[in-house]
């Protein structure tokens, strides 16, 4: 397996990363090529395309040895799950799959060939092995029964986002913050009453964005 490229989005740490691509649409990433894979002719007809899917390594989460079992944060962190019953990160191969949309090709820049692409859920820096275009026509199974993850899938909070601290970050960054604190970023197991005093604290477009949940309801409290 080589790795093609790389990617680049505002998120630099793994906690705070949406749990699925597509989640948060207004997270962008720019998909970066290895020199040997700059040949434009390598993406000839690929804007024609509205998505793709990125096939990546879960390169944050590499471990030996192999667990059958995880605990899905969905599920409050504390229920076993067969691994290939979930998306976890620690795998038999630390291999992703994302679908994401591709919002242009830049052929025009300094390193070759790039890629814009919104809904991420990668991690700034991420290792990429492929590119494949996304076919709605055998991709999409809109009456697909999707286990454990359809009880779980609607659960968002109501963000409270302070103008003064809001006003801080750049104003085309906000609204995808926004979304990715409806997500409710925080591990699974930690959320009890007990945890409505704690502050957390998630990496985004280079800012500490600090906040305290209680109940539904997230409220930010400090942006560094």
């Amino acid at each position: 397996m080589k790795i093609i490229a790389h990617i680049y989005t505002d998120m630099n740490e793994k906690f705070g990363l949406p749990r699925q691509s597509g989640l948060v649409k207004g997270l962008t990433g720019r998909i970066v090529f290895e020199p040997e894979y700059r040949n434009r002719d390598a993406f000839a007809g690929l804007e024609g395309y509205s998505h793709i899917w990125i096939i990546w390594q879960f390169s944050e989460s590499i471990r030996e040895g192999f667990t059958p079992t995880v605990r899905p944060p969905r599920l409050g962190g504390n229920t076993h799950m067969g691994v290939f019953a979930t998306r976890s990160p620690f795998r038999p191969n630390p291999i992703g799959l994302s679908s994401v949309r591709l919002e242009s090709v830049e052929y025009d820049t300094a390193e070759g060939p790039q890629l814009i692409v919104s809904g991420v859920d990668m991690m700034s820096g991420t290792p990429i092995y492929d590119i494949k275009p996304y076919l709605s026509y055998t991709d999409s199974h809109p009456e697909a029964v999707c286990g454990f993850a359809d009880k779980v899938y609607n659960h968002s909070l109501e963000v409270v986002f302070p103008k003064d601290l809001l006003d801080r970050i750049p104003e085309e960054k906000q609204s995808a913050l926004i979304e990715l604190l409806e997500q409710d970023i925080r591990p699974g197991y930690k959320r009890t009453q007990m945890d409505e005093e704690r502050i957390y604290g998630v990496s985004y477009a280079g800012f500490n964005v600090c906040f305290k949940v209680k109940e539904d309801v997230l409220m930010v409290v400090g942006v560094d």
